[in-house]
């Protein structure tokens, strides 16, 4: 109950920011309303198709991700939405909303920035393209600027540790990055582009820098270097 009251709070609040107009938690929970689209409706309706009726609970995470898809952010309605979809207790759905840092339960940036600060990350300059984006977009971990433009978020581990330094807007990720391709990608952002995502130092993926050290020459064909062995319905008995 103590998550629940203080995710009304921060809604609450939110709101009062956004609208200027003082609300009360009850008048938040019955003015942000929430359903979902036609088009969502018929994605939540294929992919329960998927689970039996009994366990459509396994579908939690999916639904609250296009939940937060189509409002920008997770309210405490859309959460019960989701809840109710499955048939599941409210607040096992908001535990798992508030338990996984994909989840936003406060209104969030267009673009949310996600940088990696993890070991291989931090090794190849991870904290310093973490301070050069709280220097140029004025926030700290968690922020969002007044314009509603980006979120700013410190984060452990893509999965990208050969691109490494890297860093997250929204769904893409932006690899082997230095200052000079930091300042392209946020100035990009500023005008509204979405710059190429990948990585930013004329890699493809994750080949060496300096080209391929190894597989460079064609295969050998099939049976190279292998011993024809006798047809065994010749070999006589000893």
């Amino acid at each position: 109950m103590q998550h629940l009251l203080r995710g009304l709070r921060s809604i609450h609040l939110a709101a009062e920011l956004r609208t200027g107009v003082k609300m009360d938690a009850c008048e938040m929970r019955e003015k942000l309303k929430f359903e979902f689209s036609a088009d969502n409706q018929r994605r939540v309706k294929a992919l329960l198709a998927w689970y039996p009726e009994a366990e459509w609970k396994g579908a939690l995470l999916p639904l609250l991700d296009i939940a937060q898809r189509q409002q920008g952010w997770l309210s405490i309605s859309a959460v019960h939405a989701v809840a109710e979809t499955i048939k599941i207790d409210p607040m096992k759905a908001y535990e798992a909303a508030q338990f996984y840092t994909m989840f936003f339960m406060k209104p969030r940036g267009k673009y949310v920035v996600s940088v990696c600060t993890s070991t291989p990350c931090k090794l190849r300059g991870g904290d310093e393209i973490f301070e050069a984006c709280k220097k140029s977009l004025n926030l700290e971990h968690g922020q969002t600027t007044p314009d509603m433009q980006f979120t700013l978020k410190e984060d452990y581990c893509m999965g990208a540790c050969v691109n490494a330094p890297v860093l997250a807007v929204n769904d893409d990720m932006y690899e082997d990055l230095d200052e000079k391709s930091l300042g392209d990608i946020l100035a990009a952002l500023r005008s509204d582009r979405l710059p190429p995502a990948g990585p930013q130092n004329g890699r493809f993926a994750s080949e060496p820098k300096g080209g391929p050290t190894t597989l460079k020459t064609q295969p050998p064909p099939p049976g190279f270097k292998m011993q024809d062995l006798p047809d065994p319905r010749t070999k006589k008995c000893q």
